[in-house]
C-alpha cells in the first residue's frame, strides 16, 4: 500500500493548517495554523431538511442563502445544539461564525460557544467561551476569548425554542 501526503507550505515554511511540529509523532497540539474546523466531524441536535446536513458549516464555503446548500440548519427544537470534533485537543482562542442571509438574522443571538472535552449533555455542559451577540444578515463575525483547551467546539440555543442556523463555523487556536 502506498501513502501520498500532501504538505502544503506557506512562504514561512510551515504546513498550512496543520500544527506547527509533531511531539513524538503527535501534533503539538498547542499552537496550530488555520482553520481547525476544516478537517473535523460535525453533528447536530436534529437536521431541518437534506440541504441542512452538521457538516455544510464546516465545508470552508461562507456561502450564506439556505438554498444554495453550505448552511446547516436544525429544526426549530428547544436548546438545539451543533458541535464540530476537532479530532485532537486544541488551545482555541477564537471562533467565527457567518450567519444566514436570506433571512432570520435574528435567530443566531444569544448562541453560547461552548468548548472541552466532555460529551456529557451532547458536549453542552463545556466551558462557556463567549455568547453571540448580533451578526448581521450574511456577515461572519470573529468572537475571540482567553485560551480555551478542548477537543469539542458547541453551539447551543440556551433556552428557546428555535432553529439553529450556521453557514460556516471556523476555529482557531492560538499561538504558545
Amino acid at each position: 500500500m502506498v501513502i501520498e501526503v500532501l504538505v502544503v507550505q506557506s512562504s514561512l515554511g510551515h504546513p498550512q493548517g496543520a500544527a506547527e511540529h509533531a511531539v513524538d509523532g503527535n501534533r503539538d497540539s498547542n499552537y496550530a495554523k488555520g482553520n481547525l474546523a476544516l478537517g473535523g466531524k460535525a453533528v447536530q441536535s436534529t437536521t431541518n431538511s437534506g440541504l441542512g446536513v452538521a457538516q455544510n458549516a464546516i465545508d470552508g464555503n461562507r456561502q450564506s442563502i439556505h438554498a444554495l446548500g453550505s448552511c446547516s440548519v436544525t429544526n426549530g427544537d428547544k436548546d438545539p445544539w451543533w458541535r464540530v470534533d476537532l479530532l485532537d485537543v486544541y488551545r482555541v482562542t477564537r471562533v467565527s461564525i457567518t450567519n444566514r442571509g436570506d433571512c432570520c438574522e435574528k435567530r443566531i443571538e444569544g448562541i453560547q460557544i461552548r468548548i472541552g472535552n466532555s460529551l456529557e449533555n451532547n458536549g453542552n455542559n463545556n466551558q462557556l467561551a463567549a455568547t453571540v451577540g448580533p451578526i448581521p444578515l450574511g456577515d461572519t463575525k470573529t468572537f475571540e476569548f482567553k485560551p480555551v483547551s478542548g477537543r469539542y467546539i458547541n453551539l447551543i440555543v440556551p433556552g428557546r425554542n428555535e432553529y439553529l442556523t450556521l453557514c460556516e463555523v471556523e476555529v482557531y487556536a492560538g499561538e504558545r
